[in-house]
């Protein structure tokens, strides 16, 4: 399918690519003609003679005769996702034996990649100390938090201790205690009774 340009869309078009979107990132699947035209306060038959223009212009995908197949074109770029977080995926490369490098054209959209089927309750912290270097966490790292309040064992975890202190470790709770265990064997496991959760890590940031 070939690229198209934003710049041929009418201002309602753009509107119905980016409600698609988003109900796609927030709930999983696409909305209903039907959905459209009530969130919108048209028709529905409006609402199809703008999808059946925006799927000949290449803007958007779609499944015959299947419902809530409306999908955004992934080579047609909304103009709020031109940003600096949307990097260019060329392709793959091993760390072991060569592969043929292929470019591949697709987009790896950071923020995107941290929120999408998540919600947006996410933050990044700066990393200070080598105590997590076993993990791949380093000091100057940033590491990007799901904000929540509870851990299973083995996550490793932002966790507020009693003296008001926060820390990056590893959660395990046993019985009548927590171990927030460093992944440094220069440092010894932090034991409380408790701690408070504020969130795990679900990402690691690095520049060089």
């Amino acid at each position: 399918m070939p690229r198209t340009s934003n710049a041929n869309l009418t201002p309602k078009q753009l509107d119905i690519l980016r409600r698609i979107r988003m109900m796609r990132r927030t709930r999983g699947y696409s909305p209903t003609m039907q959905e459209l035209a009530d969130e919108l306060g048209v028709s529905k038959v409006t609402v199809f003679e703008h999808v059946e223009a925006l799927e000949k212009k290449g803007a958007i995908v779609r499944e015959p005769n299947r419902a809530r197949s409306l999908d955004v074109n992934p080579k047609f770029p909304l103009p709020d996702e031109q940003r600096q977080t949307r990097l260019p995926l060329v392709g793959s490369i091993a760390a072991g034996k060569p592969i043929e490098a292929v470019e591949d054209r697709q987009f790896l959209d950071m923020e995107e990649l941290f929120t999408s089927g998540r919600g947006s309750d996410t933050f990044v912290l700066e990393v200070h100390g080598d105590s997590m270097i076993d993990e791949q966490i380093r000091n100057g790292d940033y590491v990007v938090i799901r904000r929540q309040t509870t851990a299973l064992n083995g996550q490793t975890v932002v966790a507020l201790l009693d003296n008001g202190e926060a820390t990056l470790k590893k959660f395990y709770r046993e019985k009548g205690r927590v171990r927030l265990q460093p992944a440094n064997e220069a440092y010894e496991p932090i034991i409380v009774p408790d701690c408070r959760i504020q969130g795990i890590v679900i990402g690691v940031i690095r520049s060089y």
